[in-house]
């Protein structure tokens, strides 16, 4: 039997940007059939945006895709604004987009921290929400971001850690979490941009491991990347604005909502033990582990497996 793979690329019916209340402006497009099961996209980082193959991972004749770029991220404005960002305005604009388009329930599908932002929008919202996929799941527990910035990832790529740890100061290791985000606050170009490539060579290391070249970081840092790490620094430094272990705490309240938590057991950034401890505490959920997945929703095993669910899910 052939792997499933991405639908043809398709253009957007709608985009527009929506003002919130306090001074942010969210970026949403819709592709798909505007009468299809809808469902929304929400991509990870934080601060990271929506890519065109992301439309692609549905039948553009059965889904209505909503696809929004979060507070400060893509296509949002004002790009890395960091007052009146937090997890929660995430959830109000997600409310905002869904009854402003006359939503009633969407399946949420995300990846990442998109898939925390699923999982808390769910547990938050369990009437409006016909269904989850989660693709390599992330559960901001501390243990979590400890593994990236402290203790975890560093031992197995020691040499890139290396290099991300001596771009700050000896004193500034105890904590390179906040070392990073007050650097990235400094009001110096080049050092924004100096730091946001070191954030952003460590990223790629662990998320490609032996496929990750540094010198493609090499030359000027766009300003959305800048964006990004200060969206992500913002989020880690603020225990991502969650209590502790509230996923799985609040797990219950998503017992009667139809899940497919999906992992590659070679993702090295967000470990599947996540989601092996997500599927403990929902037992009726589709738990699928596969061999050869790393952290990106990239490759013909992954892209099956995302493909494959979201078709089961309109085809139940």
């Amino acid at each position: 039997m052939n792997n499933k793979t991405l639908y043809p690329a398709i253009a957007p019916f709608a985009s527009e940007w929506l003002p919130t209340d306090d001074g942010h402006e969210v970026y949403v497009e819709q592709v798909g059939n505007p009468d299809g099961e809808p469902v929304i996209f929400l991509h990870g980082g934080p601060g990271s945006s929506c890519k065109d193959h992301h439309r692609c991972f549905f039948n553009p004749e059965k889904y209505h895709v909503i696809l929004m770029d979060q507070r400060g991220a893509g296509k949002s404005r004002p790009l890395g604004r960091l007052k009146h960002n937090s997890t929660n305005h995430l959830m109000l604009d997600m409310e905002m987009v869904r009854e402003k388009l006359g939503i009633e329930k969407w399946l949420l599908f995300g990846g990442s921290w998109g898939a925390t932002l699923a999982l808390l929008y769910a547990q938050k919202h369990v009437q409006r929400v016909s269904g989850l996929i989660l693709r390599g799941t992330f559960l901001a527990r501390e243990k979590d971001a400890d593994w990236f910035f402290k203790d975890g990832a560093n031992r197995l790529f020691p040499k890139a850690w290396q290099r991300f740890s001596q771009h700050v100061s000896p004193n500034e290791r105890k904590n390179m979490l906040a070392a990073y985000y007050h650097r990235l606050a400094i009001n110096d170009d080049e050092v924004r941009q100096e730091t946001t490539r070191e954030w952003d060579a460590w990223g790629g290391a662990v998320v490609l491991g032996d496929d990750f070249n540094a010198d493609e970081l090499d030359g000027d840092v766009p300003e959305t990347a800048i964006a990004q790490a200060r969206i992500e620094t913002h989020y880690a430094m603020n225990r991502y604005f969650i209590e502790e272990n509230k996923i799985l705490d609040k797990a219950y309240l998503l017992s009667a909502i139809p899940c497919a938590i999906i992992h590659g057991r070679k993702d090295f950034m967000c470990p599947i033990e996540a989601s092996f401890a997500l599927a403990q505490v929902l037992p009726d959920a589709a738990f699928i582990s596969l061999p050869n997945s790393t952290h990106l929703a990239h490759g013909e095993e992954m892209i099956d497996a995302l493909v494959s669910a979201t078709d089961s899910f309109v085809s139940n």
